[in-house]
């Protein structure tokens, strides 16, 4: 019985190393492992062809058959050019390349090294701005012989280096990432904790914002239907130094909260008046609670 890691590398060896992915599988290696495992047909590489197809049949002892339209259909092979004065340098056709055949840096022209290529088309799609075209350079000549056995090796060997160079980034990233988590880990066991007094606060804070932030909500609401505030103009100094007195106990409980300028909340700062202009003779801004020596309200009294 034939050994099916050793007839997957044979099956492999016959394979035109395009990694085109047109077999329906990541690459030709994986697709040679479906075949060794009877989990794929031995017809679904189109840059092989009908050749390609002849060869894994003697191989495996099966009949010759057509080559499976759904993979696509034997074709000269071609080459991606790109549009250099439309190229954005957005590098996404570079991490397509299953042979690293483009060139180029991010925000700069990119280039594709003609003879590297493999006509595999992966390029193509992720493109933003279309500038990538495949251009045939085979004339009449199509699967193997537009493609040789030394193109063939030398495609493959570029696309396990690709591979093992994609690895050693990625463990790269994962050990910083790694490196990230321990580090914060380490920041926030040495942090000191919070006291139950700063929780109890920060909880009143919160509960406060809560509730200002629904009536704020609220009142939004209501002006949207037109049942905003009436009372708002000809305040008499009275009334306003009850809101100038309420906008400060306001004021005194949200202390904490930072203020949009960059400072802290002044608790003493008196709200504007609701009328936008200067309070009445005998009740000026910010003079007390009513019943406060000196207030209006004592006047009457």
């Amino acid at each position: 019985m034939t050994d099916r890691v050793t007839l997957a590398d044979r099956i492999e060896d016959l394979l035109p190393q395009t990694q085109c992915t047109k077999c329906g599988y990541a690459g030709c290696r994986p697709y040679a492992e479906a075949i060794a495992q009877g989990e794929a047909g031995y017809n679904q590489c189109p840059p092989g062809g009908a050749q390609g197809v002849a060869r894994l049949a003697a191989l495996l002892g099966k009949p010759v058959i057509a080559l499976n339209p759904e993979n696509g259909e034997e074709r000269p092979r071609p080459l991606a050019v790109i549009d250099e004065t439309l190229c954005i340098g957005c590098t996404l056709c570079m991490q397509a390349c299953p042979v690293d055949a483009i060139v180029g840096a991010p925000k700069l022209m990119h280039t594709v090294v003609a003879e590297l290529c493999t006509g595999c088309d992966l390029c193509v799609p992720p493109c933003p701005v279309d500038c990538i075209d495949m251009i045939p350079i085979t004339g009449e000549r199509t699967g193997w012989d537009a493609w040789s056995e030394a193109q063939a090796g030398a495609a493959r060997e570029r696309h396990e280096r690709r591979a093992a160079r994609l690895e050693r980034e990625r463990a790269a990233a994962h050990a910083r990432a790694a490196a990230r988590r321990m580090e914060a880990a380490g920041a926030s066991a040495t942090a000191p904790s919070p006291t139950a007094a700063d929780d109890e606060a920060a909880k009143k804070r919160a509960i406060i914002q809560a509730a200002l932030e629904r009536a704020r909500q609220k009142k939004e609401a209501l002006a949207a239907q037109g049942f905003g505030p009436k009372n708002v103009t000809h305040v008499s100094p009275d009334v306003q130094n009850q809101i100038d007195a309420a906008e400060a106990r306001r004021r005194a409980l949200t202390t904490a909260a930072p203020d949009p300028s960059g400072g802290r909340r002044s608790e003493g700062s008196a709200s504007p008046n609701v009328t936008g202009h200067e309070p009445e003779a005998g009740g000026s801004r910010g003079a007390g609670t009513p019943g406060a020596p000196g207030s209006p309200a004592d006047e009457d009294r």
